[in-house]
């Protein structure tokens, strides 16, 4: 099973086991991290929200606090002696994904959805 969610603007796909970087976050390695904003859990069977899934939640752990890569970034202008050279390093927080937890009433509605269809294949 994998999700689909918004953290930061970005939307990234995850599943129970990952570890996702994430913008930079409050917090100390360890701490519970909860992501509401689901926009599809996919799988067996795929949801979909309009924008978002109501009741579903992305659990993790906290890692730790990483910089990524170093950007360089260069200006110029010709003719006029202008050459500038900067980097931006920019922060993230590693997230380890533990569970994708769907709400309860769908878990029971797809379980008497497969007690109809058995109890159909009986008759």
């Amino acid at each position: 099973m994998y999700a689909i969610i918004d953290a930061g603007g970005r939307q990234l796909r995850v599943s129970a086991g990952e570890t996702i970087q994430v913008d930079r976050r409050e917090g100390d390695a360890g701490d519970a991290v909860t992501f509401d904003r689901v926009l599809m859990v996919g799988g067996d069977d795929v949801q979909i929200g309009k924008p978002v899934l109501d009741g579903v939640r992305v659990s993790g752990r906290l890692v730790g606090h990483v910089r990524g890569r170093k950007v360089i970034v260069q200006k110029y202008k010709s003719k006029n002696r202008y050459k500038i050279t900067t980097g931006h390093r920019q922060n993230y927080t590693q997230v380890a994904i533990e569970s994708i937890d769907l709400p309860k009433a769908s878990k029971a509605k797809k379980a008497d959805t497969t007690q109809a269809a058995a109890s159909s294949d009986t008759e």
